[in-house]
Parts: C-alpha cells; sequence; structure tokens
C-alpha cells in the first residue's frame, strides 16, 4: 500500500504558474502509474495528466495538453504536475492517484484506473 500526500497548490493569476508535487511512502514507488485529476466544485472528477511507471509515456487531458507537463523522480518518490498558462477554469481541487497493477492507457486516463489516492491541493487561478 502507498500513501500519497499533495502540495504546491495555491491561489495565483490567470497566465501564471504552478508546481504540484506528490510524495509517496514506501521503497516501491517506480512500481506505480502515477496520475493527477481535479475536481471542481459541482462538477465531477476528471482526469489530467498520468505518467508510467518508467516515465516514458505520458498521457493528457486535452484541455490542458500543451500548458501542463507531468513527470516524476523515482529517487525522490515523487511526481510533479508543471502548470503554465493558468486559466480560470483550471481552478479545482487536485489529487494525485497510484496504480501498481499492469494499467492499460485508457485506464490510467480515467478513476477507476487507480486504487491510491492523496487528499488533494486546492488550485484556485483568478482572472
Amino acid at each position: 500500500q502507498v500513501q500519497l500526500v499533495e502540495s504546491g497548490g495555491g491561489l495565483v493569476q490567470a497566465g501564471g504558474s504552478l508546481r504540484l508535487s506528490c510524495a509517496a511512502s514506501g521503497r516501491t514507488f517506480s512500481r506505480y502509474h502515477m496520475g493527477w485529476f481535479r475536481q471542481a466544485p459541482g462538477k465531477e472528477r476528471e482526469f489530467v495528466a498520468a505518467i508510467s511507471r518508467g516515465g516514458v509515456n505520458t498521457y493528457y487531458a486535452d484541455s490542458v495538453k500543451g500548458r501542463f507537463t507531468i513527470s516524476r523522480d523515482n529517487a525522490k518518490n515523487t511526481v510533479y504536475l508543471q502548470m503554465n498558462s493558468l486559466k480560470p477554469e483550471d481552478t479545482a481541487v487536485y489529487y494525485c492517484a497510484a496504480v501498481d497493477r499492469t494499467q492499460t492507457a485508457v485506464l490510467l486516463t480515467t478513476d477507476r484506473g487507480y486504487d491510491y489516492w492523496g487528499q488533494g491541493t486546492q488550485v484556485t487561478v483568478s482572472s
């Protein structure tokens, strides 16, 4: 089992940048596929980005492609989400997720593809 703790959220103006971090417990972080999801008030949780175990494969929602970058440092047990050119519609609670089973690319872009979740970090983008 792994525990996930997100950090790096905050208030930023439109056009600005933030970098989210998700620190994972345990010594087998490299076994986990990792994902970022977000949930805005009154909306369902949605996929943002995912990265495979070795970091070779990355996946992005169309809404963030070209603006957000997911990366991981297996030596630090941490996955990152660099968010640039932020828009007010990016305002949401951002969640980190992990799964250590072999997983298809399609399932890595859905919340049912993950077994472990962090508590979330708030990102607010003002216009």
